[in-house]
């Protein structure tokens, strides 16, 4: 076993009592970087207790002082001879009793931002069934007014890295199908990870086209130093037969 137990309350715990970095941290416990910084934020694992890697004797404290003191260092797990052939079995995802009210809402995000993902994906990543995905595409489910899409690694259904290779595969499946991808679903496709490592050029890029199109607008700015054209006041000719018009009127309601 080369990941620690109970590895999101271990982050939790060494977020708290440690001053490892947040990679550090995210190697140690198989976590992505983005969701070890969201539970020093408190928007990832809120609730979860600490579980402490030293006391479990997964962890040696002179490991966590070579970490804080080198950044570059990374965590070794203590080995444990009963854990050796214990790898966790593949099979579908369980998810909490306190967390299943939250699948819809995680479903409909992934819909709604990822629709590359089939459905085969989403289910690996919730843990739900493909009818409960279905209901929710074509808005058929019994409470679709009421599902608001909120992230699913937030709400702690799946890993940061878990989403990335997801998107990773249906990028790679586009690509192979040759189809045209139009631009948000080329930047749908690019993972957290992918994002992040991009230079500042390219993610200045869409900036600079606007900035270019509002520059051109203003390049050559409309003179507006003659009043008339600046309010588009009527001409003083249209005011003359507007008055003569409206006088003959009321002349001929006296007559």
């Amino acid at each position: 076993m080369t990941r620690p137990l109970m590895s999101k309350a271990t982050a939790v715990w060494l977020v708290d009592n440690t001053t490892l970095t947040f990679k550090q941290i995210a190697d140690f416990c198989g976590m992505h970087e983005l969701e070890v910084q969201g539970i020093a934020d408190g928007d990832v694992a809120t609730g979860v207790k600490g579980f402490d890697p030293v006391s479990s004797s997964q962890l040696d404290a002179a490991e966590i002082a070579r970490g804080e003191a080198d950044p570059a260092h990374v965590l070794k797990l203590k080995f444990n001879a009963s854990a050796v052939g214990e790898e966790k079995r593949r099979g579908p995802r369980y998810t909490p009793l306190s967390k299943r009210q939250d699948r819809p809402a995680a479903i409909y995000w992934l819909v709604k931002f990822h629709p590359e993902l089939v459905d085969a994906q989403i289910a690996r990543l919730v843990g739900t069934t493909k009818p409960t995905i279905a209901s929710i595409r074509d808005r058929s489910h019994w409470n679709i007014g009421n599902i608001t899409p909120i992230d699913p690694v937030a709400l702690g259904l799946c890993r940061q890295t878990e989403l990335d290779a997801e998107v990773q595969k249906a990028a790679k499946k586009k690509a192979a199908e040759g189809g045209l991808m139009s631009d948000d679903e080329r930047r749908k496709l690019v993972s957290t990870e992918t994002s992040l490592n991009m230079g500042t050029s390219a993610r200045l890029a869409g900036i600079e086209a606007v900035t270019r199109v509002v520059e051109d607008e203003y390049a050559a700015p409309r003179d507006f130093s003659n009043a008339d054209s600046f309010f588009n006041l009527p001409d003083a000719e249209t005011d003359a037969e507007d008055d003569e018009e409206k006088g003959g009127k009321k002349g001929g309601k006296r007559r």
